[in-house]
């Protein structure tokens, strides 16, 4: 408990420019791979560091290394802290001081305060380099939000590059756990995404008379009821799938028919066994209706990040620093997954390591059924837990490095 006493109290001292940091990113958020605004954000706030940075081809993504220099630090072990720092196309509507600048862009999922804890875990870890032996990389990663950011600096060959990592570690702020607690869960953690369309082909013809046309309108509306109805009886209650039925588009005016109607919606999915089940069910429910109504349907499926799995042994590892380093009332072991998705998927199929949540709850509050939760254009943070955030990076790395986990 007192070793990882001082990476709490260091992280406070660094807390005001940890919270600097978050609003300038904040106030000029950037989407998709190439976040040069941001990107220099974090280079400034590393400037005057003894590190490495590495770049690649495809975003405007880092990697920064540091190596300890404790005896040993060449031939140790590495471990990888990754932090998201792309926004949503979205507007704000918090009334902060510092709201985003730009219209229709938002840092609505506590990216901006990912990049910035991340930036000063660098400087806490920095100032104990000589009690490391081994290296931390810090992944500073673009286009989490739907543009695969991480999938794309792994084929830059960043995450291979010596040392490879032998670990990974990642937190994401929660508002509606209690500020400064951790949270987790071994196995899946966040579930696979995948975005699926089906185009439902009649014939056109006028509203008056619809036996001379083949009307796809009320067949879409059969199609979304089934598929919904196929995902309670076809799946595992205990392996979930989520099927959102999103957007039917079709027509132009009242006395129209139209030819076709397009459906839009997602899946979502823990489990690949589930993810082929449910993927199965959609083609084969909307083929088969549209074909006894008539009518044609083109199902497209468009697979998207798959499943986050924590390790369950290094979960146990991060889980023992998160209660020596804020205590086991402030760890909460979640019973099931999330539903929604994250590419740090891709990383952790390529390592063992774990994603774990910090509860960001706005001061004042203490029920979480009433807070903005992310990806709401209210969303605010308790930049106060933003300490921890930090504490917990650094406190991770260093224990891997200096005690690290059984195989």
């Amino acid at each position: 408990m007192a070793d990882l006493a001082k990476f709490l109290d260091e992280a406070k001292a660094l807390l005001p420019a940890a919270v600097a940091l978050r609003r300038r990113i904040h106030a000029q958020p950037e989407l998709g791979l190439d976040l040069p605004l941001t990107t220099q954000a974090v280079l400034d706030g590393l400037e005057g560091l003894d590190v490495e940075i590495a770049r690649g081809k495809s975003t405007s993504g880092l990697i920064v290394s540091l190596t300890g220099t404790k005896s040993g630090s060449q031939s140790g072990r590495t471990i990888l802290l990754r932090g998201d720092m792309d926004a949503l196309p979205m507007p704000e509507e918090t009334g902060l001081d510092f709201a985003s600048q730009v219209p229709g862009r938002m840092h609505a999922c506590g990216h901006d305060s990912h990049t910035a804890m991340l930036v000063q875990a660098v400087h806490l870890l920095h100032r104990h380099r000589d009690e490391l032996p081994g290296t931390v990389k810090f992944m500073f990663q673009p286009g989490e939000e739907g543009h695969a950011g991480a999938r794309h600096m792994i084929a830059d060959g960043l995450l291979d590059a010596d040392p490879k990592p032998d670990a990974a570690f990642a937190l994401h702020i929660f508002p509606n756990f209690k500020a400064g607690a951790i949270a987790g869960r071994p196995g899946a953690l966040l579930a696979a995404v995948d975005n699926w369309t089906v185009k439902v082909k009649g014939k056109g013809g006028h509203a008056s008379m619809p036996h001379l046309a083949v009307d796809p309108v009320p067949v879409a509306c059969e199609i979304g009821l089934a598929l919904h109805a196929m995902v309670t009886r076809r799946t595992n209650a205990f392996d979930p799938a989520v099927l959102t039925l999103a957007r039917i588009a079709g027509g132009t005016t009242s006395n129209v028919i139209p030819e076709t109607v397009e459906m839009l919606g997602t899946l979502r999915t823990t489990s690949e066994s589930a993810r082929e089940i449910a993927h199965q069910g959609i083609r084969r429910v909307a083929t088969n209706i549209a074909a006894a109504h008539a009518c044609e349907a083109d199902v497209s499926i468009r697979s998207g990040y798959p499943v986050t799995i924590n390790d369950p042994g290094f979960v146990d590892f991060a889980r023992g620093v998160a209660t020596d380093l804020v205590g086991a009332d402030n760890y909460i072991p979640m019973p099931a997954p999330f539903m929604g998705a994250e590419d740090f998927s891709y990383v952790l199929q390529r390592m063992p390591g774990c994603m774990m949540f910090l509860g960001v709850m706005p001061e004042g509050h203490h029920d979480h059924d009433h807070i903005a939760s992310c990806h709401s254009n209210h969303m605010i943070l308790n930049e106060e837990a933003m300490a921890v955030g930090i504490a917990m990076h650094a406190a991770v790395a260093h224990r891997f490095l200096t005690e690290p986990p059984a195989e």
